[in-house]
């Protein structure tokens, strides 16, 4: 399958803003906001659902770097980071990817929908995400997904030796 995001990284023809081993930055054809950028990790993968912890915490690493550098390069006041996966999500590109939108008190509009779902789930879905997230025997801990230049070693424990 044809993935335009893998087209960039291979040819190198985007407009970058950086290019890292796992993550890549990009200006998209049409911001939203001036300085709106596109996150995406380097290895194809189609969305969140595919995509393995260690390269997902890298680009939420890296979106989080941008949007600071969004403050005080663009001097935004916030940004927003929008992000679809799945067929029901409106996803654009079958290529993992966050939009970081650089914000100002006066930019004017909105990235945040203006209703809500019709959709009807007769349990209660929280209850169901709940039950769902529930620590199974082999469960991961947050450490395990960071990125490991996200880890920082504890004071007085083995890793901070």
């Amino acid at each position: 399958m044809r993935c335009v995001f893998c087209e960039l990284l291979k040819s190198g023809t985007a407009r970058w803003v950086t290019r890292q081993s796992s993550v890549a930055a990009f200006a998209p054809l049409r911001p939203l906001a001036p300085g709106h950028t596109l996150v995406i990790p380097t290895e194809h993968y189609a969305d969140i659902f595919d995509t393995p912890p260690g390269p997902l915490a890298d680009a939420m690493a890296l979106v989080q770097h941008l949007a600071m550098a969004m403050r005080t390069a663009l001097d935004a006041s916030g940004v927003n980071v929008l992000h679809a996966s799945g067929p029901g999500s409106e996803q654009s590109v079958p290529h993992l990817h966050f939009h970081v939108v650089p914000r100002w008190p006066d930019d004017r509009f909105s990235t945040w929908p203006a209703g809500q779902s019709h959709h009807h789930i007769p349990a209660d879905p929280i209850a169901q995400l709940a039950e769902a997230l529930r620590p199974h025997e082999q469960a991961a801990s947050i450490d395990d997904v960071r990125p490991a230049a996200a880890r920082s070693p504890v004071p007085g424990s083995a890793r901070g030796r």
